[in-house]
């Protein structure tokens, strides 16, 4: 591996993925640096489940080349899936089992010992230490974010995947997720998550890549995206509270037409 490749601890080059005659990513390619927390946005339909997905290793992609922690996802994809923590969208557990017996259950798949008195300090960690008998279908919308973003790094990975990791929660429960998620960047991780909210993506991510029509667009932090663009007729057209945002940075670049 290269001084330069070293450097990241995920490289997407050249991607290029198909549904039958229908090219849903093309030539997509950008890096995430260690300890870096990275947004992937963009309209529905652009791209960004396609590459997640590739990059977790859940489908085959046509062309280019995935390295995660020096290895390559298809040549080597239990290598490759060592160093990487995920969370889906609609990440769900047995309905049957409580918060504790979720964290002995995966605890166990990823061979990490896990005693009662580390149990209680992963539950008081995540604010849940009054929870730990009850059943996951009962915690509240926040709670299941907490356990499953738990879960998604109880092997200590170095690349943590996030798919809209705060769709459908309360602002209380949103910010509570972002301190959790800045945190992984504090102990090493890095992080990539895919979202809709423009305000998440400014407030959390260091840099972004927007996609649209299954090309990476623009890659740069949220600020320099938006005093590059600010100027320009398309975003001051778009804007609508004086100051210029993310979000009217994003409409200008893929379009306001509502995406299915």
């Amino acid at each position: 591996m290269s001084i330069e490749q070293d450097k990241y601890i995920l490289s997407v080059e050249g991607l290029g993925v198909s549904y039958g005659d229908f090219v849903a990513v093309k030539d997509v390619g950008f890096n995430v640096l260690h300890g870096e927390i990275f947004g992937l946005l963009g309209p529905n339909g652009a791209g960004k489940t396609s590459t997640l997905s590739s990059i977790e290793g859940l489908l085959k992609y046509k062309t280019g080349t995935i390295i995660v922690d020096g290895q390559d996802v298809q040549q080597k994809p239990l290598h490759a899936k060592a160093s990487m923590g995920v969370q889906l969208q609609s990440t769900s557990f047995q309905p049957e089992l409580n918060v504790t017996q979720i964290l002995q259950l995966f605890s166990g798949i990823y061979g990490v010992p896990m005693s009662k008195d580390k149990i209680k300090e992963v539950l008081k960690e995540i604010s849940l230490e009054e929870h730990g008998r009850k059943k996951f279908g009962q915690l509240s919308g926040g709670q299941q974010q907490r356990v499953s973003l738990v879960i998604s790094t109880i092997h200590n990975p170095k690349l943590v995947l996030l798919d809209e990791p705060t769709t459908g929660l309360d602002p209380q429960s949103r910010r509570q997720l972002w301190e959790r998620i800045e945190a992984f960047r504090e102990k090493g991780h890095a992080v990539l998550l895919t979202t809709h909210s423009m305000e998440e993506a400014e407030a959390i991510c260091d840099r972004i890549a927007i996609i649209d029509h299954g090309r990476v667009i623009a890659v740069d932090t949220p600020q320099a995206l938006i005093d590059k663009h600010k100027n320009d007729p398309e975003v001051i057209a778009v804007s609508r509270r004086g100051k210029v945002t993310l979000e009217d940075v994003f409409i200008a670049l893929t379009g306001k037409a509502v995406r299915e």
